[in-house]
Formats: structure tokens, C-alpha cells, sequence
């Protein structure tokens, strides 16, 4: 299998997930800011939507969307299981990593796309202005709050098991520190529960 990696928290979470299982994937590196990823050769050939990452299988076909990458990987390499290894442990992990997902990450980074990243990204994307920039940072944080309230007693977001929730939630926090939005100082668990994720070493994939 082939990685078609970059910069950014996408291609983070799946190296992270790859590691946690012990796969070393063979990785093409993308050249995101120089708008690589955007070329006919790329979304002709390996990713029609013009993201990263994708994952080429051996067979030719080409897996993207973090999420179902790391389903596909789940799937192959089922130990240790990090989306569950029955029905209900399944569904908890979809449930939160779906939650974590739509409520923090995607407004956390469509605020950065509109403010910091409005130089690299107005040429490729519809953006929303600078007021609504500010707006989804807002929502970003007001919900990563609300899932700290949450979590008070747990380990990991899905109680003792670390899951592919936990680490969407990690990478996109750290890229979070990185573009003006850290971790709120009232969000207890979050902060202590990012330095317990951070010691693991796939945290460094």
C-alpha cells in the first residue's frame, strides 16, 4: 500500500492510526502548498476531489477520506482494534469520532482556511469572510468544551480503549495549537488527556 501524504492534520491522523497498528506504508509526498494536490496528474490519476491523503492499494484502487482509510485499515489489519472489536465498541467509536468531527474539526479548520490560510486557500475553495472566520473558531471551541464536559472519569474519549476518536482529536488539537486556536484553558480533561495522547510514540508519525 502507498500513502499519498502531505502537511496538515488529514494526512497526520492516518500515519498516526497506520502506526498504532504497526504498518509501515510506503508514502509519495505531495507538495500541498505549491498546489500539487490540485494538478491534473494528481486528481486525474489518484484523487479526484484533490485531497490528501489517498491511499493506493495493491491492486490499483485508490482509498480516500481519512475516516474510511482508516476503516480500510481497521479492516485489513484488525489488531488491535482501534474502531472496536464488537458491534458496540464499533458504534461508540463512530459515534464520537463523527461528533468530534463535524462539531470541532471541520469548523476549526474552515475558520483557518478563511483567516491564516486565506492566502493559500482563496484560490481553490470557496471561503467565508473574516467575520464568519471568527464565527467557526467560535463554534470549534464552544463545542470542544461542551465534549470536555463530557469526559470527566475517562481515560480516552471511548472510556479506556484509544480509538480512532482519539486520534482525530489529537491531530487536529495539534494542528490547532499550531494556527491560533489551542486548547482552551478550561478544558481540563481535554488539556491532560492531549499530553497522555501525546506520549504515545505514533503521536510523532
Amino acid at each position: 500500500m502507498k500513502l499519498y501524504n502531505s502537511i496538515g492534520p488529514n494526512p497526520h491522523m492516518v500515519r498516526m492510526f497506520a502506526a498504532e497498528k504497526g504498518l509501515s506504508l510506503e508514502m509519495v509526498q505531495v507538495d500541498l502548498l505549491a498546489g500539487e494536490n490540485r494538478q491534473p496528474a494528481y486528481q486525474g490519476g489518484v484523487n479526484v476531489a484533490g485531497q490528501t491523503p489517498a491511499l493506493a492499494l495493491d491492486d490499483g484502487q485508490v482509498v480516500a477520506e481519512i475516516t474510511v482509510i482508516c476503516e480500510y485499515l481497521e479492516e485489513v489489519h484488525p489488531t488491535p482494534a482501534l474502531i472496536g472489536s464488537t458491534p458496540e465498541e464499533r458504534a461508540e467509536t463512530r459515534m464520537w469520532t463523527r461528533r468530534i468531527d463535524l462539531n470541532i474539526c471541520e469548523p476549526m479548520t474552515n475558520g483557518f482556511r478563511a483567516a491564516e490560510g486565506r492566502g493559500l486557500f482563496a484560490s481553490r475553495m470557496k471561503l467565508v469572510g473574516a467575520e464568519g472566520a471568527a464565527e467557526l473558531k467560535a463554534i470549534a471551541r464552544d463545542r470542544l468544551l461542551w465534549l470536555d464536559s463530557q469526559m470527566a472519569g475517562r481515560t480516552f474519549v471511548c472510556g479506556d480503549r484509544f480509538s480512532l476518536a482519539d486520534i482525530l482529536l489529537f491531530t487536529f488539537l495539534a494542528f490547532g495549537a499550531e494556527v491560533g486556536q489551542p486548547i482552551p484553558d478550561e478544558a481540563t480533561w481535554v488539556k491532560a488527556w492531549f499530553e497522555r495522547v501525546k506520549a504515545r510514540p505514533s503521536a510523532a508519525a
